[in-house]
């Protein structure tokens, strides 16, 4: 089982992986598709293209940008390329468009505020992310048809692909890797018999498919892509998009700390950069999936912290970030980080998770104590729902966040002051959360429709 820390890790923008970054994929491939489908068939005739949202992406697809996702992805922009670049105006211009380029000769119809249908009847049985995209003539008739699932951490599947997964991977079953483990039992077992710390595993997977000066580099951009993105929340003032008009808090809260001379605990400072990068999600700037958008500030404040108050060094970045890629990838392949799937524990307690064990690698964290932080940090967010207001990824996502850095950093801190040995296993731990998603009502997990979402008396 291999993900690589580069594919589990991304650069985009917000404010949601599953329901912006995913559906900007899968509309991007549809087109791809088309293309393809027209040239091969020579077809001129008058035709269009229309997308219909289902499941999660249709209760709250509105609040997290799913349409703008759509748009954008269907005029050929994919969320790197939009990192730096002013989305707001690109949508408002893209927005006007009636057609989609095909090539020098040929467009097809596409209007976002008639073709992008939000059917918020039954979901899709495989996944509730789903999205069925259709390319059809005058008539109405479907000359071509794709069903996409967004799996969550922007990864994509078709029905056909999610289909054949034991779990909804962004993986192949034919890669082979030196050190293939696929839970936290078997990472503890390799790295016993090999002598090598998760991260020299992780490494030495992630090189057999790339350099190791490309690896590094693209650790290094994460982790530059995670600073800018905490010093422009911290920067930025005013109030969110989406209709809440919630101000933003990290600037002013970071001035505070910072006036405060030694008035000041480690909660404070993480709160401070996690809630500045999920207001830059909030707002749809640039983020780092790590391992979705809606958790995305709680790696980046562990690892700010680490740099900034504790002297940390750039090889403590590189071990962290493969550390916690190699936990990441773990709950990925045996239950989920999606929230519409598992609710919010398998997004800020995944993130949380792997959080810690990156700090207890970075610390010079033994392997069983780093899997001893992963199952600390996840065991306690199990159950936590997904009950976005408004379908926006700012109450309680913001806030949460916060909190999710506090208990990464706790659970690394007890974890390396003890033996490693533990009562629970991070894979029961994992197997557990698994199970409560499964249970949990569909009402807690990403469609607004109860918790949090619906406890707003509004006067």
């Amino acid at each position: 089982m291999f993900i690589s820390v580069l594919e589990l890790l991304k650069i985009g923008i917000g404010p949601s992986s599953s329901h912006t970054m995913g559906p900007m994929a899968a509309a991007r491939d549809f087109l791809a598709r088309t293309r393809q489908t027209i040239k091969s068939q020579q077809h001129r005739g008058h035709t269009r293209i229309r997308c219909t949202l289902k499941g999660s992406l249709a209760a709250t697809g509105k609040g997290h940008g799913t349409d703008r996702a759509v748009l954008l992805g269907l005029h050929g922009h994919t969320p790197e390329d939009l990192a730096e670049r002013d989305v707001d105006a690109l949508v408002a211009d893209l927005g006007t468009a009636t057609t989609l380029f095909i090539d020098a000769a040929l467009t097809v119809g596409f209007s976002a505020d008639e073709d992008i249908i939000f059917d918020r009847g039954a979901r899709l049985p495989e996944h509730p992310n789903g999205m069925i995209f259709e390319w059809q003539d005058d008539a109405g008739q479907v000359l071509l048809s794709e069903t996409y699932f967004s799996i969550g951490g922007g990864f994509i599947k078709t029905l056909a692909e999610i289909s054949e997964l034991i779990a909804p991977l962004g993986i192949a079953p034919d890669i082979t890797v030196p050190h293939d483990f696929d839970s936290g039992k078997s990472m503890l077992t390799m790295s016993a018999a090999t002598g090598l710390s998760i991260a020299a595993m992780k490494r030495a997977n992630e090189l057999t498919f790339i350099s190791g000066q490309t690896l590094d580099q693209g650790l290094d951009a994460l982790w530059q892509a995670m600073q800018t993105c905490v010093r422009n929340g911290l920067a930025a003032e005013g109030s969110l998009p989406g209709g809440l008009n919630l101000l933003r808090r990290a600037k002013s809260l970071s001035e505070q700390l910072h006036q405060a001379d030694n008035n000041v605990s480690v909660n404070d400072w993480l709160c401070a950069y996690a809630m500045a990068v999920n207001e830059e999600n909030a707002a749809g700037h640039m983020v780092v999936t790590a391992p979705t958008n809606g958790a995305a500030g709680v790696i980046p404040a562990i690892l700010y912290y680490l740099i900034h108050h504790e002297g940390g060094t750039i090889e403590q970045v590189r071990i962290f970030l493969l550390t916690a890629s190699a936990i990441g990838s773990i709950i990925k392949y045996r239950s989920s980080i999606s929230g519409a799937e598992v609710g919010c524990q398998g997004e800020v307690g995944s993130a949380a998770s792997m959080a810690a064990a990156g700090l207890c690698a970075a610390r010079g964290g033994t392997p069983a104590q780093i899997e001893n932080a992963a199952e600390i940090a996840l065991e306690h967010h199990l159950g936590m729902t997904c009950d976005p207001v408004g379908g926006l990824v700012q109450v309680p996502c913001i806030e949460r966040n916060g909190f999710g850095a506090i208990k990464a950093y706790t659970a690394a801190s007890l974890a390396i002051r003890g033996s490693g040995q533990h009562f629970m296993p991070l894979d029961s731990c994992i197997a557990a959360m698994k199970q409560t998603g499964l249970e949990m009502s569909e009402k807690y997990k990403e469609t607004s429709l109860g918790g949090l979402a619906v406890s707003i008396t509004e006067c």
